[in-house]
């Protein structure tokens, strides 16, 4: 991939043709479905298909090669996030990177964790699920059609209070939260955050040098184009040796290649919390996916995937606008991402849903609305596919 695209900060028309070119949805589908699950670009269906034909001609004689490919994924990951790469951990879902921190957290009895009340279930139910051990998941109501305010969070922590976890992108309404001021009220308050960046990571910059989070956690399937049940969890290196592990076998420990461990002598770095085999085919896809992504620059400050991708926004808001949709679109670009919801006053959202996909267009429903999500390779014939067919 990066011998095919030299990315010095692109023009976005340029970005969004290569991107297009790698994805053969386009040439069906006008594809706005990022949010739930994206299609794969060619880079990962033929290092996935490479691997299915290794796997069935070959067996496990190309494991190590799998493997190596594997460590790339983390170290392009690291270099996503602006981390070390013995700070990754690569994961099923986002659902089990939550739950390795929300489980293995040092936690007391009388404890509380602080969250949005509009989060993602994987985002929620987690930190609901420390109720039996005495720990309390402390819900903070939103305002503003989804916003929330920064105030109602500082007013929700105490002295109890151990951990902040909140999604950076709301999967329904599309906000994105503030990454500076909530980095300055979790210091002010002396606590970690944990974040929910699945709906964020491929189009945002996330920079863990400049932001101070100690937990991230994304599933690769969404804008990172990678396929389901591949993820990365970045754990700050200070919290490592804090955080037990709750699942533990060949993986988690030293010379752990020698399958003859009979004690815990537990790896130095985050990948002691990848207890057994991987999903190599999905780790393979995803490592093609986020390389692509990051050809394009997607870890660099104000790179043209997320211009492109903001200007997507722009495009959409304007044709639903015309067709007299209800949606609401944040003032500052900053607080955009690749998601709008809307409503169509007296249409039933699953039935437009249908009749849009009978034209070729997808997107979702999430919470009674209309959900469209962009990548930086749709175009305006993909806009105006959408635009058209809503009736």
């Amino acid at each position: 991939m990066g011998k095919n695209l030299t990315i010095e900060l692109q023009p976005t028309a340029e970005i969004r043709n290569f991107a297009r070119s790698q994805m053969p949805v386009a040439g069906k589908w006008a594809y706005f479905d990022h949010a739930a699950v994206a299609p794969l670009p060619l880079a990962s269906r033929e290092a996935m298909a490479s691997w299915l034909r290794q796997a069935s001609e070959e067996g496990d004689t190309c494991w190590p090669k799998w493997q190596q490919t594997v460590e790339n994924l983390r170290s392009n990951s690291a270099n996503l996030l602006q981390v070390e790469k013995e700070e990754i951990a690569l994961i099923p879902n986002t659902s089990t990177g939550i739950s390795l921190i929300s489980e293995g957290f040092p936690w007391s009895e009388g404890d509380n964790v602080v969250l949005p009340d509009n989060e993602f279930p994987s985002n929620a139910l987690p930190w609901q699920h420390l109720a039996s051990r005495g720990v309390e998941a402390r819900r903070v109501s939103v305002v503003r059609d989804g916003e929330f305010d920064l105030q109602n969070l500082a007013k929700a922590i105490d002295s109890r209070t151990r951990l902040l976890a909140i999604s950076w992108v709301g999967f329904s309404n599309g906000i994105r939260t503030p990454l500076g001021d909530l980095c300055e009220l979790a210091k002010s308050k002396g606590i970690p955050i944990l974040l929910d960046a699945i709906q964020g990571l491929g189009v945002f910059p996330l920079d863990l040098g400049k932001f101070p989070i100690d937990f991230v956690a994304a599933d690769g399937h969404k804008w990172m184009l990678g396929p389901e049940g591949a993820g990365i969890l970045f754990i700050r290196k200070k919290w490592i040796d804090r955080i037990r592990p709750n699942v533990t076998g060949w993986g988690s420990v030293q010379q752990s290649w020698k399958f003859s461990a009979q004690e815990l002598h537990w790896k130095e770095s985050a990948s002691r919390f990848e207890a057994g085999s991987a999903n190599m085919a999905g780790l393979i896809g995803l490592n093609a996916s986020l390389q692509m992504l990051l050809d394009f620059g997607c870890h660099q400050p104000a790179n043209n995937v997320e211009r492109t991708v903001l200007q997507n926004v722009e495009m959409l808001a304007e044709g639903l606008q015309r067709k007299g949709a209800i949606f609401r679109l944040p003032a500052r670009p900053e607080a955009r991402s690749g998601i709008i919801s809307f409503e169509l006053p007296g249409k039933d959202p699953e039935a437009v849903r249908q009749r849009l996909l009978e034209s070729g267009v997808v997107l979702s429903v999430r919470q009674g609305k209309l959900r469209a999500s962009t990548h930086c390779y749709n175009n305006e014939d993909d806009f105006q596919r959408l635009i058209v067919n809503l009736p």
